[in-house]
C-alpha cells in the first residue's frame, strides 16, 4: 500500500494510509461525494449493510435474547420474583459499567413493581466482584436472589459459598471466562467458551447484556399475562443508561452497540432521567450530550465515586426519583472527579519515571507502594498512550498485595494473558477482556509475572507495533476544516472503540503562532496555501517529538498535520479546529 502524501515515516515514526481502500481503488457503485458512505465503507460496512449502518435503530440490530446461554434461565428467575416479590439485590462493579447495569435493572424492576437493592462493593475495602462473606451476607439481610451485574464470571468460591448458603444468584457478565464455570443459577455472559450464536456479541458491555436480560424478562412476564392489569414498560427509555455504560466501558461501536448509543443519545436528549439530567449540569454541558460526553465528562465523574469516594454514588444517582438528591449527587461526584484528577497526576507522574529506568519491555509494568488503586486504570491508559505498548499499573498496598490495571493496544489481547497467569499460579486473582484487565498478585511475584507477559505477548506486541500507521479518512486545504465539514462526518457516527472517529489531514501549512496551554497541550495557529488559518491543539503532547515540531516550526518549513476535525463551540460563532494527533514534514 502506497503511503498518503508520500509519507513514510511521520514525526511520530509512522506511516500514513488511507482507512480501508484508497478512493480510486473502491468498487464501481462507489460514489465518490458521497461522505458518509465512504466513511461506513472504510470502517469495513458491507455495501449492501448500508443503509442500516446509516441510521442504527435497536430494531435492524437486536438479537433474539435466547440465543444467549442461561438468558431464559434468568429471565425465568427473575420472572419468579417480579411475581412474588421476592427480595432481591444487585451487586455491581464500582466502574460506570457496573454502575449503569445495577441502575438499569433497578428501574425496570421499579416499573415491574419490584424494589430491588443495589450493593456496591468498595475498591479499597472490598476488591473487585463478589466475595462469598458480601452474598453470605446479602442472603443473612434477607436477599432470596441476587443479581451479579460487570462481575461474577471469575467468582468460583464467592458463588460456591453462596449455593452452600441457599441463594439464587444470577451473573450478568461480558468478561473472559475459564474453561470451567463458577456455580450460579445462571451466568449470562456472550464471552462464555461454550457460546454459539451469542459469541458473535462478545464485544457488548454488561450493560448492553442486562438490557437484553431485561428484554427476556418483560417477553417472559407478557408471556405469563403479567402485564395484563398493569403497563409494559418501555425498555427503550432505559437506553440513555445504556449508551452511557457502552461508551465509558471502551465496548467497540459495532452492530448492536452503535445502535445502542445511537439511540440512548435520543433518549438522553430529552432529560427524562433525573441523575443523568444532573450530571450533565454538572458537568456544564449547555447542549444535548454526544458520544465523546459520555466518554470524557459524564463517564468520569461516575466513575470519579468508585475510585476516590464512595463506590455507590453512580447508581444512587442514575436511580434515583428525587431532583435534590440527584442534584447534591452530581455536585459531590463533580468534586470527587476534580481530586481524583490530582491523585492520578501525581501516580503518573511516578509511573512515567519508572518506565524511563525500566526500559522498553514488550508490556510496560510498573509498581509502587503508596499509589492509589482508584486511578491506576486511568494511569495504564495514558502511558499505553505514551508508549505504544499495553500498560499495567500495579499499587501495592501496607500487606505486600498488588493489585494493578491493565491497558492493551489493538492486536493484543491482554484479558486472554492475565487468565493464563492466573491459571499458571502466578495471580491471586485476574480478568478481563481484551483492551482492559485487572490481577491481584504478591509484591514478590511482580517480577515473574512481568517476565511471564514478556514470554506470552513479545511478538504479538512486536507484530501489533510493526503493523502501526495513522489511518487517514481525507486529505483537505486548511478551509475545508469547516464546521459544515464535522457536521456531515458526525453522520457517520456513532465514534469510537472499534468505529473510530474520521481522521483528515490538512496543508501544507505553516506555523504562524505555537505555545504550551494547560497540561502540556500545545495549541497552534496555522495557515495553508489557500490562504486559511487554522486553530489546532494537540494534546498532552508539549514534550513530544510532536508537539516540540509544532512550537519550533521555523515559518520557512511547511507541514501535513493530522488529526480529529472538531467543532470549537466556545466562541460567539461555531469554529472547526483540529486536534493533532501527527504531522510530517512537507519538504
Amino acid at each position: 500500500m502506497s503511503p498518503v502524501l508520500n509519507i513514510h515515516r511521520s514525526i511520530l515514526g509512522q506511516p500514513w494510509h488511507w482507512r480501508g481502500l484508497a478512493t480510486d481503488a473502491r468498487d464501481p457503485g462507489f460514489a465518490p461525494d458521497d461522505l458518509v458512505t465512504q466513511l461506513l465503507l472504510a470502517r469495513g460496512c458491507p455495501r449492501e449493510d448500508i443503509d442500516r449502518h446509516r441510521a442504527p435503530s435497536i430494531r435492524e440490530f437486536m438479537p433474539d435474547p435466547s440465543i444467549f446461554r442461561d438468558m431464559d434461565s434468568a429471565a425465568r428467575r427473575l420472572a419468579d420474583a417480579v411475581q412474588s416479590g421476592e427480595s432481591v439485590t444487585i451487586f455491581g462493579d464500582y466502574d460506570v459499567d457496573g454502575a449503569t447495569s445495577a441502575a438499569l435493572l433497578i428501574r425496570l424492576l421499579r416499573d415491574l413493581g419490584l424494589e430491588a437493592r443495589a450493593y456496591i462493593p468498595d475498591r479499597l475495602m472490598e476488591g473487585y466482584g463478589p466475595s462469598g462473606e458480601a452474598l453470605v451476607r446479602l442472603h443473612g439481610e434477607g436477599a432470596s436472589l441476587i443479581v451479579t451485574v460487570d462481575c461474577g464470571a471469575q467468582a468460583f468460591d464467592a458463588l460456591e459459598m453462596a449455593r452452600d448458603a441457599g441463594v439464587d444468584v444470577v451473573v450478568v457478565d461480558h468478561h473472559k471466562c475459564a474453561s470451567e464455570l463458577p456455580l450460579a443459577h445462571a451466568l449470562v455472559n456472550p464471552n462464555r467458551l461454550d457460546e454459539d450464536e451469542g459469541a458473535a456479541h462478545g464485544h457488548l458491555a454488561a450493560v448492553g447484556m442486562a438490557w437484553l436480560l431485561g428484554a427476556a424478562l418483560v417477553r417472559e412476564l407478557r408471556g405469563r399475562g403479567w402485564f395484563k392489569e398493569r403497563p409494559e414498560p418501555r425498555l427503550l427509555d432505559l437506553l440513555d443508561i445504556v449508551a452511557l455504560g457502552t461508551v465509558a466501558d471502551v465496548a467497540a461501536l459495532r452492530g448492536l452497540n452503535r445502535a445502542f448509543v445511537a439511540q440512548g443519545l435520543k433518549v438522553m436528549g430529552q432529560r427524562r432521567n433525573i441523575g443523568l439530567n444532573a450530571l450533565i449540569e454538572a458537568s456544564r454541558l449547555t447542549r444535548a450530550p454526544t458520544c465523546s460526553d459520555l466518554g470524557f465528562a459524564l463517564g468520569p465523574r461516575i466513575n470519579a465515586g468508585g475510585r476516590v469516594g464512595k463506590s455507590d454514588l453512580g447508581v444512587r444517582l442514575l436511580t434515583t426519583q428525587d431532583a435534590e438528591e440527584a442534584r447534591a449527587i452530581a455536585q459531590e461526584l463533580d468534586e470527587l472527579n476534580q481530586a481524583r484528577r490530582a491523585i492520578e497526576a501525581e501516580v503518573q507522574s511516578a509511573a512515567e519515571q519508572l518506565c524511563e529506568t525500566k526500559g522498553n519491555h514488550s508490556v510496560a509494568v510498573v509498581a509502587a507502594r503508596g499509589w492509589h488503586p482508584g486511578v491506576i486504570g486511568i494511569v495504564a491508559g495514558r502511558i499505553k498512550e505514551k508508549m505504544g505498548r499495553p500498560a499495567i499499573v500495579i499499587a501495592v498496598d501496607e500487606h505486600g498485595i498488588g493489585k494493578g490495571s491493565g491497558r492493551s493496544i489493538a492486536g493484543v489481547d491482554l484479558g486472554a494473558a492475565i487468565l493464563s497467569a492466573k491459571e499458571s499460579g502466578l495471580l491471586q486473582a485476574g480478568g478481563g477482556h481484551a483492551m482492559a484487565a485487572g490481577v491481584t498478585l504478591a509484591e514478590a511475584d511482580i517480577d515473574r509475572f512481568e517476565e511471564f507477559l514478556e514470554d506470552q505477548l513479545a511478538d504479538r506486541v512486536a507484530k501489533a507495533r510493526g503493523e502501526r500507521a495513522l489511518l487517514l479518512d481525507a486529505v483537505l486545504a486548511p478551509g475545508g476544516i469547516n464546521p459544515d465539514l464535522v457536521t456531515a462526518m458526525e453522520e457517520g457516527g456513532p465514534y469510537g472503540m472499534g468505529w473510530p472517529a474520521p481522521r483528515v489531514a490538512a496543508g501544507p501549512v505553516k506555523v504562524v503562532k505555537a505555545d504550551i496551554v494547560g497540561n502540556g497541550h500545545v495549541r497552534a495557529i496555522v495557515a495553508g496555501d489557500d490562504g486559511r488559518s487554522i486553530k489546532s491543539v494537540a494534546f498532552r503532547q508539549a514534550d513530544s517529538e510532536l508537539g516540540q515540531a509544532l512550537l519550533s516550526a521555523p515559518p520557512y518549513r511547511k507541514l501535513w498535520i493530522a488529526g480529529r476535525a472538531k467543532i470549537d463551540d466556545w466562541g460567539a460563532r461555531p469554529a472547526a479546529e483540529l486536534h493533532v494527533e501527527d504531522a510530517a514534514w512537507a519538504d
